[in-house]
């Protein structure tokens, strides 16, 4: 039965079940006994004591909710008797914290391939950026998109278009029956696919950019829109640059190169800006195509070379998360973490609605005072402008979460923390704000998986990992992002999404520590250039967070 249950945290009071438990199970965990007068679906809870109405529910040795009616011992915790709740936080009450650092000795000479850069950070990949400062030129950028990945080989496979085609082909043939009898393909048809050629071999790609701001909306949304393409601008995995401007837009290109010397004041990387209203769309188009073809063909001179781990710089996320995210892959990224801090490298954890429940631990892991109040305020001032409009934390956890056994925020939010390890937090950085400390670090974000992959890529991650246990293609334009599951169904399931499986920590095949280091093999790849799932996919997605409410 023990390999059937989970206790997570001594001091817990709920037990997860790792697999269905029908009514009338009789269970056991060390010397309790619990006869399970309901069924508990596997990834959900029961509680190992009465719990009377408003009493305490414990999960991950913190407050994770209230009883919203009396609870029997042995009965599952669900949305109708319980409801979130978690304990305050405060720097004043901040208490000694001590951390033992893992044994890396055998990762400490080892190495990825990497692009080095003037400024000491080592990118994973070689991309040339475009990118509209206003809405308006994102049509534009669109079409130099068409032009170029369809030219140079970066383009996706045509197998949809093949599909409405021979779908056409019977149609005009007056063989429409023969469309209802195909059957949908699961995997990539190989008829008539020839990987393209690439005539610049070190170029990984020219990534396109587009959105719905820089004008209208507030100043500060422009200006962060500014701020967030300077992060990108800098980026270690961006060699070069292209900006189409409108000329009339609030997203002025004098605040892009400002906010780009705030970051890095001797950048010297290609820039070429162009002005829509100077002069026709043609010679617009036709001088922004040149100069980026030029530029291509110069940072296609970069070559990979040998990079110490200590250059890595990884995102720490989670999406469609499930009962077994805070169980498996989130602590199998922490341990992760673990090891990538100690051996001088950075790793961000963000999504500040998703540590609800949780500050004061990571309040006291912080490194110094400052750090902590930062934290604080960041966290104080995003929960009240959340309250204020009646979207509480409290409401994060979405219908796929709560399904999978994610019943309330603090739940959620203490198996997500478990993605950041146990190291020391050695800096809190403010969305768009460039990560330039070794070690763990906290970056102001939503959960929105897009919003949150979107900053910690402007925090400088030159590789994210995003676990999931619902599965999701999530990507960026310049940053690999590796999907990371926490169940093998899943990545069995979704073998086109799923990069890496933590299925075996559930199982009880791998230890946490063994899948994770199995992971860190993964991720040295990745960055010397072997392609995620999303990035086959061309999944570069990309949403600007307007610093309004967002989950």
């Amino acid at each position: 039965m023990a390999s059937q249950l989970l206790k997570i945290h001594p001091s817990d009071n709920v037990i997860v079940a790792l697999r269905d438990l029908p009514a009338g199970t009789n269970a056991e965990w060390g010397n309790e006994h619990y006869n399970l007068q309901y069924g508990v679906s596997a990834k959900h809870k029961f509680v190992t004591e009465d719990i009377e109405t408003g009493g305490a529910v414990i999960m991950y040795g913190v407050l994770v909710g209230r009883a919203t009616q009396p609870i029997k011992k042995g009965e599952p915790i669900t949305t109708f008797n319980l409801k979130h709740d978690a304990h305050d936080y405060s720097t004043a009450n901040r208490q000694p914290y001590f951390y033992t650092a893992p044994d890396v000795s055998k990762w400490q000479n080892r190495t990825f391939r990497g692009y080095h850069r003037e400024d000491g950070r080592v990118g994973t990949y070689n991309y040339w950026l475009v990118l509209p400062l206003v809405f308006c030129e994102n049509r534009n950028v669109l079409i130099m998109k068409d032009a170029f990945e369809r030219e140079l080989g970066y383009a996706q496979t045509d197998i949809y278009r093949e599909h409405v085609r021979e779908f056409l082909h019977f149609y005009q043939s007056g063989d429409i029956r023969k469309i209802k009898s195909m059957e949908a393909f699961t995997e990539r048809p190989p008829v008539g696919y020839e990987k393209p050629k690439r005539p610049f071999e070190n170029v990984d790609g020219i990534k396109f950019l587009t959105h719905e701001g820089g004008c209208g909306g507030t100043r500060t949304d422009a200006n962060t829109l500014c701020a967030l393409f300077a992060a990108y601008a800098v980026h270690p995995n961006v060699a070069g640059i292209t900006v189409l401007s409108l000329g009339c837009q609030n997203s002025e290109l004098q605040t892009l190169e400002d906010e780009i010397r705030k970051r890095d004041p001797h950048f010297n990387k290609p820039f070429y800006a162009f002005e829509h209203q100077k002069g026709t769309e043609y010679s617009l188009m036709s001088g922004a195509i040149k100069e980026t073809f030029m530029g291509v063909t110069k940072i296609n001179e970069f070559e990979r070379s040998d990079a110490p781990l200590s250059k890595l710089s990884v995102g720490l996320k989670c999406g469609g998360s499930d009962g077994f995210s805070g169980i498996s892959a989130n602590p199998v990224l922490g341990h992760l973490s673990d090891i990538v801090t100690t051996l001088g490298g950075q790793t961000l954890l963000a999504e500040f609605p998703e540590l609800n429940g949780v500050e004061q631990e990571l309040l006291n892991r912080c490194v110094t005072e400052e750090k902590a109040a930062k934290f604080e305020k960041l966290m104080r001032d995003y929960a009240g402008k959340a309250e204020a409009v009646g979207s509480a934390f409290a409401f994060n956890p979405s219908p796929g979460n709560i399904k999978d056994g994610l019943i309330t925020d603090a739940i959620k939010s203490a198996g997500a923390a478990k993605k950041g390890g146990n190291a020391y937090i050695t800096d809190v950085l403010n969305y768009t704000e460039r990560a330039t400390e070794s070690g763990l670090q906290l970056v102001c974000t939503p959960g929105n998986d897009v919003e949150a992959t979107t900053g910690q890529t402007a925090a400088g991650a030159n590789i994210i990992l995003f676990t999931t246990g619902l599965g999701t293609p999530t990507g960026n334009p310049i940053c690999p992002v590796a999907k990371v599951a926490t169940n093998t169904k899943l990545a069995e399931r979704m073998p086109d999404v799923i990069d890496f499986d933590c299925g075996p920590v559930v199982d009880g095949t791998q230890t946490i520590e063994q899948n994770a280091e199995a992971l860190l093999e993964y991720v040295i790849k990745v960055a010397s250039g072997e392609l995620t799932k999303a990035q086959q996919l061309g999944q570069d997605d990309f949403i600007p967070w307007k610093r309004g409410v967002s989950l």
